[in-house]
């Protein structure tokens, strides 16, 4: 591989889908790599350090935030999260598209800091589904549910900031819709400047 990869930002409200959405289509696409994100809250039952998280210390967080070696970082329920950029930067070079599965608050910084990555964002079919989603999960109490709605709302009147919106009513479809939305921002002109330039300087 050679040409630079793809940085695309996927985010969403939670409880829309973006797990169930990436899971599969990184499974898919070997050519596609997940960002794995630090954090600083423990591990849950069944999370592998490195797989789902580089689970790290406060005092380590803060010491690459000062660093500068951080992407993107939000602070989430008391823990620190964020995307170290090293990672990210290497399996760019090395020709790979990455994924950043993040919250709103920090696709607003990656957004800010990489001018050319595709930001994606999924929307459900109605907040009414999306309360659904919520509430079917029964992991949270009604409180915490309805914290989550509200941040929710914040965050949908963000989407028109995105470069794509990708709509959860149909697993399969989302899937097969993200991959079509990646090989259409492959085409545009910001993406294609290298390939442009070089054919007009041998016209």
């Amino acid at each position: 591989m050679s040409k630079r990869g793809l940085l695309v930002v996927f985010s969403g409200p939670s409880g829309v889908g973006k797990g169930t959405i990436i899971r599969p289509f990184i499974q898919s696409h070997p050519n596609i790599k997940l960002s794995v994100s630090a954090t600083t809250r423990a591990p849950r039952p069944g999370e592998v350090d490195g797989v789902n998280y580089h689970f790290i210390s406060k005092e380590d967080f803060e010491q690459m935030l000062e660093d500068g070696e951080l992407l993107e970082h939000a602070v989430y329920s008391g823990n620190y999260y964020g995307t170290p950029r090293g990672k990210v930067e290497e399996l760019l070079d090395e020709g790979y598209d990455v994924v950043l599965e993040i919250e709103v608050q920090g696709a607003q910084q990656v957004r800010r800091r990489c001018p050319n990555a595709v930001s994606v964002f999924v929307m459900p079919p109605s907040f009414a589904e999306l309360a659904k989603r919520l509430t079917g999960r029964k992991t949270e109490s009604p409180e915490v549910i309805e914290r989550r709605l509200a941040i929710a709302r914040r965050e949908m009147d963000l989407a028109y900031e995105y470069d794509y919106i990708l709509l959860n009513d149909n697993i399969y479809e989302a899937v097969e819709k993200l991959g079509t939305i990646i090989e259409a921002a492959k085409c545009t002109p910001k993406h294609m400047r290298d390939f442009i330039d070089e054919v007009n300087q041998n016209a």
